[in-house]
């Protein structure tokens, strides 16, 4: 393909979401609410074109109430192209946006595709991904995890309680926050144990509960400590809600009370909890390579939907 006519710009305002929106992706139909509540910016959303025609576009996210971005969660390209051709075109509209958009010297956010759970399945579907793949490679990124979408709809059973533990809301944010260090020893998570390489356990479980838990606005109520009936924790579940959905934010049993079974328990008690609201869904995430959660969260009828890559530059 000749890419001498090949434009790289962002788009000129929410009124172009139309033209970006002319390759299919998972998140389309959530752009414009983006853009409204300030998780995009029109220069954050870069697009390639021949002529008038879409052969493919980049776009980053961030957290309400920060200035930069935070990911880099959308890298499309015309999948009718020759996969050389796919490859060149991203290239350079990701070293152009990229310029563009990340101030020099700072740190470039990660990249997250959402993709089928059986993506490497379809010859047609893993081309595409690993396409996009390599153009982050390009760029010098690395793989750093693939993890499972998981969703537990109304339909299936509310679990009932076993009797095993008791359940009660979080004391204060000390509490949680020891409980936090406590569970990283020997945590299967990869961006847990990518903290705990930069930082100490308390210092990872600060960071954790300040850049994502404390930025929830679901009520803290919900959060339960799981104890034995003595009193004594075994583990804890956050319940939330996202900006896009209700979620299993954080589970966790405690090091010395794993093999018990318990994870089963305080899963049920967070989706109780999120049940309760009438909610249309609840999601939830896992690191593919942390098996026994995956395959508790299968247990208490969450299903795997989908799948994120997730590619650093560390």
């Amino acid at each position: 393909m000749n890419l001498n006519n090949l434009t790289t710009r962002p788009i000129a305002g929410p009124d172009e979401l139309d033209l970006f929106n002319h390759l299919p992706y998972v998140l389309n139909d959530e752009l414009a609410d983006d853009l409204a509540h300030g998780r995009r910016r029109p220069e954050w959303m870069w697009v390639a074109l021949r002529g008038d025609h879409l052969v493919g576009r980049v776009a980053w996210w961030t957290r309400p109430g920060r200035d930069t971005p935070y990911l880099l969660d959308v890298l499309d390209l015309d999948d009718a192209l020759p996969s050389p051709d796919r490859i060149e075109v991203g290239t350079r509209l990701l070293a152009a946006a990229t310029a563009a958009t990340i101030p020099t010297g700072s740190d470039l956010p990660a990249y997250t595709r959402f993709v089928p759970p059986d993506w490497r399945a379809d010859v047609a579907t893993a081309g595409a991904v690993e396409d996009r793949m390599r153009i982050l490679e390009h760029a010098g990124a690395r793989l750093f995890v693939e993890r499972l979408r998981l969703e537990w709809r109304p339909d299936a059973q509310v679990p009932e309680p076993t009797g095993r533990l008791v359940f009660r809301p979080v004391h204060d944010a000390e509490e949680l926050l020891a409980l936090m260090t406590s569970v990283l020893d020997g945590t299967l998570d990869a961006h847990s144990r990518d903290d705990l390489a930069r930082m100490s356990p308390r210092e990872a479980a600060v960071s954790h509960y300040e850049n994502e838990l404390a930025r929830y606005a679901s009520p803290r109520d919900w959060w339960r400590v799981a104890t034995r009936p003595d009193g004594e924790p075994v583990g804890f579940v956050i319940p939330a809600r996202n900006s896009y959905n209700p979620i299993i934010a954080y589970l966790a049993v405690l090091p010395q009370h794993r093999g018990n079974g318990y994870i089963d328990d305080i899963l049920a008690e967070g989706t109780r909890v999120l049940a309760a609201q009438d909610v249309p869904r609840i999601r939830a995430s896992t690191d593919v390579a942390n098996v026994p959660m995956a395959k508790a969260f299968q247990r208490g009828g969450y299903l795997a939907f989908g799948g994120e890559i997730t590619m650093t530059w560390r």
